[in-house]
C-alpha cells in the first residue's frame, strides 16, 4: 500500500519504528493496569502488570498475543501497536469497562495529509490509539470510554488490514464545539446560559472559549439547535460585547439582535480544519462494530484510500446525561478515494456540524503534458492535498470539467509525488490531445456502497452525499429532519473537486421525514451540456416522503432515471408533477407514485 505523504514525528523517545522493534513471542498475554501497575514489572501476569503502554510501543505483537488493560485510568502516552496476527490467531487488545482519560501532551505525533482537512499541513497530528502496519487485530472494548483531554485523532488505523474496533466509546472532556442556551432576549441584549462543559473567559467585554490546549474568540459561524432541526446561522460576533452575570451566565450586548431567539441552543466552533476524529488510511478490511461516539473533533471518521470498510451499529450522539447537543465537529462518516465495499448498517448518525455521510473521489487538474505518456496533475482544493491519490496499475479517466463527461481512459505505470500539490503520472498509453486543464479521476479507487437500516437525524446539511460509479444501494433508512437534502448526488470539478459520475444507484424503501428540499437532489455541477448525461441508471423506488413543502425529487443531467411506487405525504393538494422536476434528462419513468394529502398533525405518523 502506498503511504500518505507524511513524515513520522514523535515527542516521546519510546515510540519505536517497526524497523527498531523486536517481535514478541506468540500467544503471550500482556497486562496493563494504570492504577496498580508499574513499568518495572514483567507485564506477564495480573500482579506483574505494567502501568503504561510504553513497553507495548517498543515491540511487534505476534499471532495470538493479547493485551489486557485491567482497569480504567489515565494515560499520558499513546497506544502505538504494531500487530502481526493471523486469521486463526489474531492479536487482541482488550479494555476493561470504564472511563479512560487520555492526555495528549506526550502522544505519538506525525504529519498526515487528510482529505478535506488540511488547514494545518505542517502541524503534526497527535494520535491517542495508533494501529500501524497491523494485520488481524481485534480491539475489544465494550463499556470502555476513551475521553480526550485535548485535540487528537482518537484512533488511526494506518497501512493495516483486517482490523476490527468493537464496543469502544469516544468522548471529549471539553468538546471543541461550545454551546449556549438563550434564556431571555430584550432590546439591545440577550442573556444566555453556557453549558458547564464549555469553558470560557471574559476580558474587556470579549468572550474567549477555552479548552485543553486551545482557545479562540467566537467568530460569525454558529449553528442553531431547534428541537428536531439544526441549522447554520451567521452571527457577526465581533460586534457583540459580553458581561458575566453569574456562574455560566452571560449577557450579550448588541445594537441589533443578530439572530438570538429565547429557548434555542447555539453551537459555536473554530472552523480551522486541523484534525480528524478517527482516521483509516491506506488499509483494507476494516470493521467498526457497536462503537459509540459522544463527541469527536475534526472531520469525523475519515476513510482515505481504504478497501472494504464495514460500519455496523455505530451510534453518534451526545451522552444523554451530558445535556450537550453536538457530537461531531463536522462530518460523521467521510470516505475519500475508497474501493471495495463500503457498508453502513444499523447505525444512528446525528448531532453533527456537517454531513452525515459523504462518499467521493477527487478530481486532479492536468497542468503539464511534456511527454506523450506523462502528465502532471494538481490538487485544486485547499483542504484536499498532500496525499498520494494514485498507485501503479490504477486506471484513470480524463474528464472535461465543464461537461463532467469522460473522453478517454488510461492506466498508470508509475507515480511520483513532486510536492504536496503536484503528482507526475506515467501512463501506459499516450495522453489524448487537448488534455491540459481537464481533470482526471482515479476510477480504480471507487467503491460499491450499501447503506441500510440506518437513522440519520439532526444534520445541518445533507444526510448522504454519494458520487461513485459502482453499484450503490441506499435502502431501509430513516432520514429525518436534515436541513438540506436527504440525499445529494453531485460531482464537481470547480469547488470541492469531489468526483465522480454515478452509474448504478438504487434508493429503495427509505423514509424521508421533513428533510430540506428537494429531498433527493441529483445535481451534478456541470456548466455545459455534453454529448450525453453526467449520471445514469438511478432508481428511486418504494420510498415514503413526508414533505415540508412540495419538492421530493429534482434531477439534472441524468439518463435512465426511474421514480416509481413512492408515497408522498404533503399538506397541500399538489399533484405528482409538482413534486418532481427534471432538467436535461432522458429515459424518465415515473409510474405508480401516490401523492397523499395529510395535515401537519398526521404527517409523521
Amino acid at each position: 500500500m502506498s503511504p500518505v505523504l507524511s513524515v513520522a514525528q514523535s515527542s516521546h523517545a519510546d515510540y519505536l519504528s517497526i524497523n527498531h522493534r523486536k517481535h514478541s513471542t506468540e500467544n503471550i498475554t500482556y497486562y496493563i493496569d494504570p492504577n496498580k501497575g508499574t513499568d518495572q514489572n514483567s507485564g506477564l501476569s495480573i500482579k506483574q502488570a505494567w502501568k503504561t503502554f510504553n513497553h507495548i510501543n517498543q515491540i511487534i505483537l505476534s499471532a495470538g498475543d493479547k493485551i489486557k488493560i485491567l482497569s480504567p485510568g489515565a494515560f499520558r502516552e499513546s497506544l502505538f501497536a504494531i500487530a502481526e496476527g493471523t486469521a486463526h490467531a489474531p492479536v487482541v487488545i482488550q479494555f476493561a469497562p470504564g472511563n479512560y482519560n487520555f492526555y495528549p501532551d506526550h502522544f505519538y505525533k506525525r504529519l498526515l495529509a487528510i482529505s478535506n482537512t488540511n488547514d494545518t499541513p505542517d502541524e503534526p497530528k497527535a494520535i491517542a490509539i495508533y494501529l500501524a502496519n497491523c494485520r488481524f487485530l481485534n480491539v475489544n472494548a465494550t463499556g470502555a470510554n476513551i475521553i480526550l483531554h485535548g485535540k487528537a485523532i482518537e484512533t488511526c488505523v494506518y497501512q493495516s488490514e483486517n482490523v476490527a474496533l468493537h464496543g469502544i466509546s469516544y468522548n471529549y472532556n471539553r468538546p471543541t464545539v461550545s454551546e449556549i442556551k438563550v434564556v431571555d432576549v430584550q432590546r439591545g441584549f440577550a442573556d444566555v446560559m453556557v453549558h458547564p462543559d464549555s469553558w470560557y473567559t471574559v476580558k474587556d467585554s470579549l468572550l474567549t472559549w477555552r479548552g485543553e490546549g486551545w482557545s479562540y474568540r467566537p467568530d460569525s459561524y454558529w449553528q442553531v439547535y431547534d428541537a428536531d432541526y439544526v441549522y447554520r446561522k451567521d452571527i457577526p460576533f465581533n460586534n457583540i460585547r459580553c458581561v458575566v452575570l453569574g456562574k455560566n451566565k452571560l449577557r450579550f450586548y448588541f445594537k441589533n439582535n443578530p439572530g438570538f431567539t429565547t429557548g434555542l441552543i447555539y453551537q459555536n466552533r473554530n472552523v480551522l480544519r486541523d484534525c480528524a476524529g478517527i482516521l483509516f488510511a491506506y488499509s483494507k478490511n476494516i470493521t467498526i462494530d457497536h462503537v459509540r461516539i459522544y463527541f469527536m473533533h475534526g472531520m469525523g471518521v475519515v476513510s482515505q484510500y481504504c478497501k472494504n470498510i464495514k460500519v455496523s451499529h455505530l451510534s453518534v450522539k451526545p451522552d444523554e446525561k451530558s445535556g450537550r447537543t453536538c457530537a461531531a465537529w463536522a462530518d460523521i462518516l467521510h470516505f475519500s478515494g475508497c474501493s471495495g465495499l463500503i457498508e453502513i448498517k444499523n447505525s444512528y448518525l446525528s448531532a453533527a456540524n456537517d454531513d452525515a455521510i459523504n462518499i467521493h473521489g477527487t478530481f486532479l487538474k492536468i497542468v503539464e503534458n511534456t511527454d506523450p505518456n506523462r502528465i502532471t496533475v494538481r490538487f485544486m482544493q485547499g483542504q484536499t492535498y498532500g496525499f498520494n491519490a494514485f498507485m501503479k496499475g490504477d486506471s484513470i479517466s480524463f474528464i472535461d470539467p465543464l461537461t463532467l463527461q469522460a473522453f478517454a481512459t488510461n492506466s498508470i505505470t508509475s507515480v511520483k509525488m513532486l510536492d504536496g500539490k503536484n503528482i507526475a503520472l506515467t501512463l501506459k498509453h499516450s495522453v489524448p490531445q487537448h488534455g491540459l486543464n481537464n481533470v482526471v479521476e482515479n476510477i480504480t479507487r471507487t467503491p460499491n456502497v450499501w447503506i441500510h437500516n440506518d437513522t440519520i437525524t439532526r444534520i445541518p446539511t445533507r444526510g448522504i452525499l454519494i458520487t461513485t460509479r459502482r453499484k450503490s444501494i441506499i435502502k431501509n433508512n430513516l432520514i429525518n429532519h436534515t436541513y438540506m437534502s436527504g440525499v445529494l448526488v453531485s460531482d464537481d470539478a470547480a469547488s470541492w473537486y469531489e468526483s465522480g459520475e454515478v452509474t448504478d444507484l438504487k434508493i429503495d424503501n427509505n423514509t424521508f421525514l421533513d428533510c430540506g428540499e428537494p429531498v433527493i437532489n441529483i445535481h451534478p455541477e456541470n456548466t455545459q451540456r455534453g454529448t450525453g448525461a453526467v449520471h445514469k441508471n438511478i432508481r428511486i423506488l418504494n420510498n415514503t416522503f413526508y414533505l415540508k413543502n412540495r419538492m421530493a425529487l429534482s434531477v439534472k443531467s441524468t439518463n435512465n432515471i426511474n421514480f416509481t411506487a413512492n408515497k408522498i405525504f404533503i399538506n397541500k393538494n399538489y399533484g405528482i408533477d409538482s413534486c418532481i422536476s427534471f432538467y436535461d434528462c432522458s429515459g424518465i419513468s415515473t409510474g405508480k407514485n401516490k401523492v397523499i394529502l395529510a395535515d401537519t398533525l398526521n404527517r409523521s405518523k
